[in-house]
């Protein structure tokens, strides 16, 4: 491995940086070092991408290409794996110290989880937290565990209420619907005058947030240490839900890949509204019957009784802690260009994916596109989730709830009660239920 003096001298100092996160030491912002000649670092690094390999996945691939122009001697070995089975194979593989990628691109609640377990590089001293103040505060705080910072924002985003706008048009229907009673109403007022249904509600327990939220509810009280899944106001939400299917207002969803479905549905105009995020406005623009981002609408999420959210998410990027040291420092890089503001803004050119970086809003292919600009007051009305650990352990069994209530036709309140004693035995233990 080539390398010129002064390169060794500045890499090793942000290996030793890193290092020492990783074991736990006192971390102080890193003094400014000489600036490094990309072509010094030599490195084979493996990312696992967990994004829609279709739909996301060759822009990332790009950027790969991009990176390797100012870094050629880093080779990025791109493994695209499914989102449903990353976070239990990473795991596996770290625990094994075996197999375990040196990057990740981690949903948001599996960051804590994973630094909790040692499988992360605390990041605190590193050049990539330099200017951590450009990120913005709520993505950032996905990334932190016990007073450190084990990962960089890559994207955030919440869920939308996103429309076909002729269907609604061709309904009489002016403007997107404010609350679900609205929604109800002109869900069948689209059935009633076009060849399309109205509404498709996806039975996964990511997809139930905002009408659980809606009515106050939540998953748990982290403040009191307490479960509220069960609660009557969650009981509540999805009875909303349910209503939409049972009364006809929503499509019956399929038992087998709903989301598929959905995501079919909506793009071949059978369907004129569904709850969705904006990873997938790529996926709809390029539907060749859809018609385009002119006809895309996107809004908040409708209201319940109580308010109007969903759930805040995102991706991250995090280093895996058994990673050879010799690599850490292309690592770094690599991630540094990845969450860089110019590739942020790649991204929301080539996808309508949302940034992470005050300054990357001010880049013009950020400024001046229509997504962002739809997408932005979604995400200000996003609810924070838990950053705890065991976040990510929450949703397997609400996806078996969702199932339940709008496919099988259980009772909430007793669905719920179900997850509640779910999470009491196996996933928060210490929390009061």
């Amino acid at each position: 491995m080539r390398r010129t003096a002064k390169g060794i001298a500045v890499l090793a100092a942000a290996t030793l940086a890193l290092s020492v996160a990783a074991c736990g030491g006192t971390d102080e912002a890193a003094d400014e070092q000489p600036t490094v000649d990309p072509a010094s670092l030599t490195a084979e690094l493996t990312w696992w991408d967990t994004s829609d390999p279709k739909n996301e996945g060759p822009a990332f691939q790009e950027l790969i290409a991009k990176f390797n122009q100012t870094h050629p001697n880093v080779k990025i070995n791109y493994q695209s794996v499914p989102f449903g089975e990353a976070q239990n194979k990473f795991k596996t593989a770290a625990q094994a110290n075996s197999g375990a990628p040196d990057i990740l691109r981690a949903e948001v609640a599996w960051v804590p989880e994973f630094a909790s377990l040692g499988y992360l590089y605390a990041l605190d001293g590193s050049e990539l937290l330099a200017d951590s103040a450009d990120f913005l505060e709520t993505p950032l705080a996905s990334n932190k565990y016990d007073g450190k910072t084990y990962g960089v924002p890559q994207v955030t985003d919440s869920l939308a209420l996103m429309y076909n706008k002729e269907l609604l048009s061709k309904a009489g229907i002016s403007e997107a619907p404010k609350t679900w009673a609205e929604l109800k109403t002109a869900s069948k007022a689209i059935k009633e005058k076009t060849d399309a249904e109205g509404v498709y509600v996806n039975p996964a327990g990511y997809f139930l947030l905002p009408f659980m939220y809606g009515e106050g509810g939540d998953l748990v009280d982290t403040a009191n240490q307490k479960i509220v899944i069960n609660s009557a106001e969650n009981a509540a939400g999805l009875a909303i839900a349910k209503d939409l299917i049972d009364s006809g207002a929503a499509v019956k969803p399929s038992a087998n890949d709903s989301y598929g479905t959905m995501m079919t549905l909506f793009k071949e105009k059978k369907v004129a509204m569904i709850i969705n995020g904006p990873w997938e406005v790529n996926n709809v623009q390029q539907a060749p019957d859809f018609g385009g981002l002119e006809n895309l609408g996107v809004a908040p999420v409708p209201a319940g009784s109580a308010t109007a959210g969903g759930p805040v998410g995102g991706h991250n990027y995090v280093i895996w802690s058994g990673m050879p040291q010799e690599k850490i420092d292309a690592a770094v890089a690599f991630v540094k260009f990845m969450s860089s503001a110019e590739s942020q803004a790649f991204l929301s050119e080539k996808l309508g994916l949302l940034p992470t970086r005050t300054s990357a809003y001010q880049l013009d292919a950020v400024k001046n596109n229509a997504t962002v600009a739809a997408f932005q007051p979604v995400v200000e009305a996003g609810v924070g989730r838990p950053w705890i650990p065991e976040a990510g352990q929450f949703f397997g069994p609400l996806d078996q709830m969702a199932t339940e209530v709008l496919i099988q036709n259980k009772d909430p309140k007793a669905a719920l009660d179900t997850v509640a004693d779910k999470y009491k035995a196996e996933v928060v233990p210490a929390y009061e239920n």
